[in-house]
């Protein structure tokens, strides 16, 4: 994801702090620790060459990539669905990969939806969409829209309009970038009221040159993090803590789903940061969370450990 990047040698100059959690949040989740939290961990494409000898195996071929990702991590952003429209049998077969397993597709709106004209009249795309999407079966999880950089609260009256009339039967998670939506407390109580009476979720998106993006509301009791990192660098860590300590508090809260997706350039070293997370997710909260596993380089001792950095 190129949105919030920053030159590398800015890194060390930014407050990767996240906001103090708006007070509305503890109404939201209830405030009771619920028996049981559902959370998917992964990233937005199964289809990273830089995997393969990895976590993939050494001679995989692109159309066994699938297969081998949901070995791997639970839960994918499945960015391919905003450029094109699949019909039930193209993702019936995405959907059998994850037979057996408790694995999430997260589908992002079509592109012809949210980032080519208005919002309006729309129906017929969203229904295409829609009926599509069905096919994921139990292994579909909320639908993620995003809209354009340019869209901002001038249009907020076309934007609830438009959430409104979305289907009630499928999870909306909406993402917005446009800088004004988060820079006056009006505007943004507002959206997140709106979004909180439509029942409709809001990403959270965690980015080195947009912190406004991060901005921690609630307005159900599910969250969608977007989490872009940088290639290791020491805030990449820092910040997961940052995230592992406000999860934790979430949960204990009463949290009911997480979804929450690594994005990196290239995404070679996501897996890194996921083991890093569910590591500690696990042991905080009792939980059995998949993870990626690296092949053993050939000659290899059994036990060493093998650092992959640039």
């Amino acid at each position: 994801m190129k949105f919030g990047k920053v030159p590398a040698t800015e890194l060390d100059t930014i407050d990767f702090s996240l906001p103090e959690e708006p007070a509305g949040n503890k109404k939201i989740l209830g405030g009771v620790k619920r028996a049981r939290v559902s959370i998917h961990i992964g990233c937005p494409q199964w289809g990273v060459p830089g995997w393969v000898g990895r976590i993939y195996p050494p001679k995989a071929r692109e159309k066994d990539f699938l297969a081998n990702y949901v070995q791997h991590f639970n839960g994918i952003e499945l960015n391919a669905t905003h450029y094109k429209i699949y019909d039930q049998a193209a993702i019936t077969k995405w959907a059998d990969k994850a037979n057996g397993r408790d694995f999430i597709f997260c589908p992002k709106l079509y592109q012809g939806v949210t980032h080519q004209g208005g919002l309006k009249g729309k129906e017929g795309m969203i229904a295409d969409f829609l009926q599509g999407i069905k096919a994921f079966k139990e292994h579909l999880g909320p639908v993620f829209m995003q809209l354009s950089d340019s869209f901002g609260p001038a249009r907020k009256e076309e934007l609830f309009s438009f959430l409104k009339a979305l289907p009630k039967e499928v999870a909306f998670f909406l993402e917005l970038r446009h800088p004004d939506w988060f820079a006056q407390d009006a505007v943004r109580k507002e959206l997140f009221n709106t979004l909180y009476l439509l029942k409709t979720g809001a990403v959270i998106t965690d980015t080195a040159g947009r912190r406004d993006c991060a901005h921690m509301y609630l307005t159900i009791p599910k969250a969608f993090v977007r989490f872009v990192a940088n290639k290791l660098h020491p805030s990449d860590y820092t910040r997961l803590d940052a995230w592992i300590a406000r999860i934790i508090n979430w949960v204990e809260q009463g949290l009911q789903e997480l979804y929450f997706f690594v994005h990196m350039e290239d995404e070679l070293y996501s897996p890194e940061l996921i083991i890093y997370l569910t590591d500690k997710l696990n042991a905080a909260c009792g939980l059995q969370l998949a993870q990626p596993h690296f092949i053993e380089p050939e000659g290899q001792a059994a036990g060493s450990q093998i650092t992959f950095f640039d």
